[in-house]
């Protein structure tokens, strides 16, 4: 049986075309970086140009015209960079975010007739013809100066009258239509009634540099007393300050600082009963003392926090705060809103489990409860208490086991009035939970390199964070410890394997940390075969660590040092986006390099990396560069000075040998200088 045709589609254009679109041949296929879409925000730092691409294109051989158009959130007006066409109708341009906060970014394409008559009339030869243009310019001269004002109308004007004159040379009428100075005044006034509009703005936040490079270094206050068995005070963490700071650590990073509950404390190395003097999880929050916006009274005054985090300040350091939200089953919130908890038939709460861990001191909030926006409030009101004191940085534990579009909301709304804060996702969960977080504002997130122990593996993975689509909004942060995790590659590997993981975890990612003093002093020793739990795990128990006073002879604290300094002195190190990896034959040692994008006026600064993965026996091989990334000749010859040793070598070509003993220094961490003509000296890469 027929079927009619609607009469609107009948007519071919009514009701499927926009009136004001039936003359628009421009397209603007995509415009890059984007985040789903445009769901999400693309990630930049201020100060840094941001690049953008827009794929645009018409039918026919007209000449485009492109802008990138950018604006802060709060202004209601667009600017606008003229975007250069570059290959495969590939246009680019860039802009600079100058402060940290929200801005958005679109571009807008139209066909330049002005410009398309140009591009023709250069091709002109025969006299007809370019007498012809010259009228046809004329008139689009014309035009433009209807839309000019002042000067640059009177100029148009005359350009045109010049054009309709007779000229017996057309040659000389020819270079007169493309002169270049009165083009310029032409563009400034372009006919734009056909432009089309790329349909969404995409958003895109500015975080201050630290997102993008930072040194964490973690520490429980309670066990920075010089005396043993002693609690320790903010004032002890004072006075460890400037041996944090002496490592090179620009975060110092507190697990909660809060009253921890005496209701289902947990005892020693995870205990179910407790001993006189045990002090508990502070993950486990709140108690007749206070909740998530109170001290842990054995920790000192809020006159003594705040001098640490001003003393803090004063050597360069930021005080990073662990926001956990849960609670113990005496925190106030358990009392005064049990509304947010889930309750089970008998009367008790469901405490927080990952399975085979149970955290029967901890109870989780139910983001399910009727009454959430009051959760929601009172949660978004933790992070604003800690900010007016002072902290504009937060590790949030297990932020995957929270609500996702609290997350967004909280972070959107801070960010909105505080565009320092920064936030660090710790979420060791399955990868498209963990992209998810950052794509909801997470500044920084964790990752899985603490169980990527092989070259293989370290490649693939650094390699997809790098460059692959989470490039453009999930920043890793690298730690090769943490009071949950020590990881079973460091159980037996000594002293070798805690530098190499150190100098992996530090060169690999532009932001990394370790839980100290545990790792600098080398604390390897597992609750049991094949576990990550430390034993006598300071996440239940104090530690004292003597060795801080008198630093032990194998301690790590001067290489800790070394290649903090480094990071600080070599920008390639300071981000992701340019680390490329290298072809070795032996599978023992990992080959990678990092570079600045720009010159500067030191020159190009490029850092090459090698690695030697087995903590036990020296490893040689042979290290293949690749000759695009450094823009190596075959027989060019460059020094490689390693900045860890200060040894010098000079290199030839793309193929060089190297041995690495782990008893003397498990890593080469080398800066490429090119030799200059003299052949007596070396200059920075170019």
């Amino acid at each position: 049986m027929a079927t009619r045709t609607p009469s609107s589609q009948r007519t071919g254009t009514r009701g499927l075309i926009p009136e004001e679109a039936g003359r628009q041949r421009a397209v603007i296929d995509a415009v890059l970086p984007v985040v789903d879409a445009g769901r999400f925000a693309v990630k930049a730092i201020a100060g840094e140009p941001v690049h953008v691409q827009a794929n645009c294109f018409t039918d026919g051989h007209d000449v485009l015209r492109v802008m990138l158009c950018w604006r802060a959130e709060a202004d209601a007006t667009s600017q606008e960079v003229e975007m250069k066409l570059d290959s495969n109708d590939e246009w680019l341009a860039s802009f600079t975010p100058e402060a940290p906060g929200r801005y958005f970014y679109s571009a807008v394409a139209w066909v330049d007739h002005f410009e398309s008559w140009r591009h023709e009339l250069t091709r002109r030869v025969d006299e007809e013809d370019i007498r012809i243009a010259a009228l046809v310019g004329a008139e689009l001269i014309e035009d433009a100066a209807k839309r000019a004002k002042s000067t640059d109308k009177a100029e148009l004007k005359s350009w045109a009258k010049q054009l309709r004159k007779p000229h017996s040379d057309t040659q000389t009428l020819k270079a007169l239509a493309l002169d270049e100075n009165q083009a310029a005044v032409a563009r400034r006034h372009p006919d734009r009634q056909q432009a089309v509009h790329f349909p969404i703005e995409l958003p895109l936040v500015a975080d201050r540099e630290r997102a993008r490079y930072s040194s964490w270094y973690e520490l429980f206050p309670r066990s920075a007393s010089s005396q043993p068995g002693q609690h320790g005070t903010f004032k002890d963490v004072e006075a460890r300050l400037p041996y944090v700071a002496e490592m090179g650590f620009d975060v110092l990073y507190f697990p909660p600082i809060h009253p921890i509950g005496r209701e289902k404390r947990k005892g020693r190395n995870n205990a179910l009963s407790t001993e006189p003097g045990d002090v508990g999880s502070p993950w486990a929050i709140g108690s007749l003392e206070g909740g998530h916006k109170d001290l842990l009274p054995e920790l000192g005054t809020w006159e003594d926090f705040r001098s640490l985090v001003s003393k803090a300040h004063e050597l360069g350091q930021e005080i990073a705060m662990d926001i956990a939200f849960q609670c113990a089953p005496d925190h106030p919130y358990v009392k005064t809103h049990p509304e947010w908890f889930r309750w089970r038939p008998d009367g008790t709460v469901q405490y927080a489990e990952n399975p085979p861990k149970k955290y029967q001191d901890i109870y989780p909030f139910n983001f399910e409860t009727e009454d959430w926006r009051a959760l929601w409030l009172e949660l978004k009101s933790v992070f604003d208490h800690w900010i007016s004191e002072g902290v504009t940085i937060f590790r949030v534990d297990n932020p995957h086991t929270k609500a996702f579009p609290f997350w967004e909301w909280a972070i959107t709304t801070i960010k909105r009035d505080h565009p320092e804060v920064l936030f660090l996702a710790e979420a060791f969960t399955r990868p498209k939970v963990m992209h998810r977080l950052a794509k909801l504002g997470y500044s920084q997130s964790y990752t899985y390199f603490t169980w990527r122990n092989t070259k293989q593996e370290l490649t693939e993975y650094f390699t997809e964070l790098s460059q692959g689509p989470g490039k453009d909004y999930f920043r890793p942060n690298v730690w090769p410890n943490t009071p949950d995790i020590l990881s079973e590659h460091l159980h037996a590997g000594g002293r070798a394997v805690f530098a190499l993981r150190l100098v992996l975890a530090a060169t690999l990612s532009a932001s990394y940390g370790i839980y100290g003093p545990a790792y600098e002093l080398l604390d390897s020793a597992p609750r049991g075969p094949g576990s990550e739990e430390y034993l006598n795990s300071e996440k239940y128990q104090l530690r004292h660590w003597g060795d801080w006073d008198v630093a032990r002879p194998d301690s790590l604290a001067p290489l800790i040092a070394k290649v903090n300094g480094i990071r600080r002195d070599n920008p390639a190190l300071q981000s992701n986006h340019s680390l490329r990896f290298f072809h070795t034959d032996n599978d023992q040692l990992i080959a990678y390099s990092k570079q600045t994008a720009q010159q500067t006026a030191d020159g190009q600064n490029t850092i090459l990396v090698i690695v030697n993965l087995d903590p036990h026996n020296p490893q040689s091989g042979w290290v293949t560069l690749d000759a695009d990334t450094l823009k190596l000749e075959p027989t060019s010859q460059y020094e490689v000075h390693d900045l860890l040793s200060d040894q010098r070598f000079t290199w030839q070509g793309w193929r060089n040998f190297v041995i690495l003993d782990p008893k003397q220094t498990p890593a080469h961490v080398f800066r490429l200088r090119k030799r200059v003509q003299d052949e007596r000296h070396f200059d920075n890469f170019a």
